[in-house]
C-alpha cells in the first residue's frame, strides 16, 4: 500500500471503514474532519473521494459533502443480475482461454482463502473478503476479454459493500468452500457448463443473502450472531 499513490492509500482506507461500517450508508464524508482524522491534504482527499464514487461506494452531492451510498433493494438485486451474468460469462471463456498458470494461479487464490478462513476474526474477515474478491477478478481476468473484465471489476466495485456483508456471515462458510473448490475443478477440466452451474448457485445464494439483510434491517432484527463466516 505505501507504493500507492496518497489518493488510493486514502480510498483504500475509507473503503474499509465503508466495509466495517465506520462509515454507514448515508453517512457524510466531510472534507476537513476526514482530511484531519488522516493527517492528508483536502486534494488528495477529494480525489479518493472521487474514486469511490467512481466505484459507486460514495454520491456526491453539488454543494454538500458526499455520502456513503445507500442503494435500495432493487438496485441490488439489479446489480446482482447483472454481476451474475458477467461472472458466468467469465468462467465459460476462461474454460477456453485460460492459461494452466492461470488456472494454477486461481486455485492458488481459492486454497488460501480456505486456509485463512479457519481462523479469520475481526479485520481478518476484511483480508479473507479481499481475498475473496480476488478469486473472481482473476477468474475475470483469465476470460482474455478486456471489456469484459473492465465491466465485471466495476460492478464488483459497486456491490463491495453488499457482498462483504453477505460474505461475513456463517452459514455460507461451508457452502462457499464447496463451490469454490467445484469451480477450480470445473475450470481445470476445462469444463463450462460445470463453471457456470456453480458460479450461478454462488450468486443466487449472494441474491438470497441480501434480501435477508434487507429485510433484517427493515425490522431492526440483529443479525449478528451470522457475522462470523466469510461468503
Amino acid at each position: 500500500m505505501t507504493a500507492s499513490p496518497l489518493p488510493e492509500q486514502i480510498a483504500h482506507k475509507l473503503r474499509r471503514d465503508i466495509l466495517r461500517g465506520t462509515l454507514a450508508p448515508g453517512d457524510p464524508i466531510k472534507e476537513r474532519d476526514n482530511a484531519e482524522e488522516l493527517g492528508v491534504s483536502r486534494t488528495p482527499l477529494r480525489e479518493a473521494v472521487r474514486i469511490l464514487a467512481k466505484e459507486g461506494l460514495v454520491q456526491l452531492r453539488p454543494a454538500r459533502s458526499p455520502v456513503v451510498a445507500d442503494p435500495s433493494l432493487k438496485e441490488v438485486r439489479d446489480a446482482v443480475a447483472v454481476l451474475r451474468a458477467l461472472e458466468i460469462l467469465s468462467g465459460e471463456l476462461a474454460c477456453r482461454e485460460a492459461t494452466d498458470e492461470e488456472i494454477a494461479e486461481i486455485r492458488a487464490l481459492s486454497e488460501r482463502h480456505l486456509d485463512l478462513s479457519e481462523t479469520a476474526t475481526g479485520d481478518g474477515l476484511i483480508e479473507l473478503f479481499e481475498l475473496d474478491m480476488a478469486f473472481h477478478t482473476a477468474i475475470a481476468r483469465a476470460s482474455h476479454n478486456p471489456a469484459l473484465a473492465e465491466t465485471h471489476a466495476a460492478y464488483l466495485a459497486r456491490m463491495w459493500r453488499q457482498r462483504y456483508l453477505s460474505a461475513v456471515q456463517r452459514r455460507a462458510r461451508e457452502r462457499v468452500r464447496s463451490q469454490h473448490e467445484n469451480i477450480v475443478a470445473g475450470l481445470e477440466a476445462r469444463d463450462p457448463a460445470r463453471v457456470a452451474s456453480e458460479i450461478n448457485a454462488h450468486l443466487a445464494a449472494l441474491a438470497s443473502n441480501l434480501t435477508r439483510l434487507f429485510e433484517a434491517r427493515e425490522t431492526g432484527r440483529d443479525l449478528a450472531a451470522d457475522l462470523t463466516g466469510i461468503d
